[in-house]
């Protein structure tokens, strides 16, 4: 493996460690403070070289337990964060800092993340509704719901969160941040969900059947179409209907492919790509045109009109 590809791995994982590390709610040291009404809990953590400290609730056993369980995860979390560093300080890699118009789109993917992901919910047949979709982002359940639901949701969730991190996004869009991407949207499904596929698949409502994919011939195509003299948009729809076509991973194609050209679009500053609920209907029909190569130029069309969220 070269050093560029050595590199390209550590962010993967120094990324994935941060967004783990960002879901944990509470993070420092748990404290218990003596009061005359009774004993609260707190969390106590330095932060820009002042020490401070963080109301959580009354004293509880369980509480108290789980904040401790919080604290020794982070730790171990940024433990592994400051390793990771110090090697890619031996590769010699530095942290290159993003244009005004990255940091803007980054900006913009995190503030319209929770709809992206409740459209994404729906492409996928997800039962859901907004309210739903957001409580499952911000606290991780939501009563009268499939866990299989749930997890896709969260699955969603950490697979934005992956590629809104600042040394991703300034990482090459390639097979292997969309095989990361995968493995992300599969956790819980497939031990490997990010594992090219070996196996025959087949796709409902469509006589398409995708041939088994080969590594070298899946990065050649993701290259092509990055180095092809197309705008940046063109790029992007490709990226995704060419990864939602040749159906690269046994699940989780469409979610990945998605998230996939907003890695690429996002880096160009120049928006969202995310097929919204009242669209999916038309999009489903027209993908199962493109798969059959009947129209293969009216999909691309309808989602530079319909699903290209810009920034202005």
């Amino acid at each position: 493996m070269s050093n560029f590809e050595k590199i390209q791995e550590l962010l993967r994982k120094k990324a994935d460690l941060q967004t783990r590390l960002n879901l944990i709610p509470y993070t420092g040291t748990p404290e218990i403070k003596e009061r005359t009404s009774g004993n609260y809990l707190y969390m106590r953590k330095r932060e820009l070289g002042k020490l401070t400290s963080q109301y959580i609730d009354k004293f509880s056993d369980e509480l108290y337990q789980t904040l401790l369980r919080y604290s020794k995860e982070a730790r171990e979390l940024q433990k592994a964060i400051r390793q990771i560093e110090k090697e890619l300080a031996l590769l010699n890699y530095t942290s290159s800092e993003l244009s005004p118009a990255v940091q803007l789109n980054l900006d913009f993917a995190r503030a319209n993340m929770k709809v992206n992901i409740y459209d994404q919910a729906i492409l996928e047949g997800v039962a859901t509704t907004y309210p739903q979709t957001e409580t499952i982002i911000e606290n991780g359940k939501v009563s009268g719901m499939r866990a299989s639901d749930v997890q896709k949701i969260l699955n969603l969730k950490h697979a934005w969160e992956f590629i809104m991190d600042k040394d991703v996004i300034g990482a090459k869009t390639d097979y292997y941040i969309l095989s990361y991407i995968a493995g992300l949207v599969n956790e819980g499904f497939y031990e490997q969900g990010g594992r090219i596929r070996g196996v025959p698949v087949s796709i409902g409502g469509s006589s398409y059947v995708p041939p088994i994919p080969n590594e070298i011939d899946v990065k050649e195509a993701i290259n092509k179409i990055i180095a092809s003299n197309i705008s940046n948009i063109d790029k992007a729809i490709d990226l995704c209907l060419y990864a939602m076509k040749t159906q690269i991973f046994n699940d989780g194609n469409k979610r990945a492919s998605v998230i996939f050209a907003n890695h690429f679009l996002i880096s160009q500053g120049e928006g969202l790509i995310v097929i919204p609920e009242k669209e999916v209907p038309e999009f489903k029909k027209l993908l199962v045109e493109y798969y059959e190569n009947k129209d293969i130029n009216t999909i691309k069309t309808f989602m530079k009109e319909k699903c290209w969220r810009k920034m202005r």
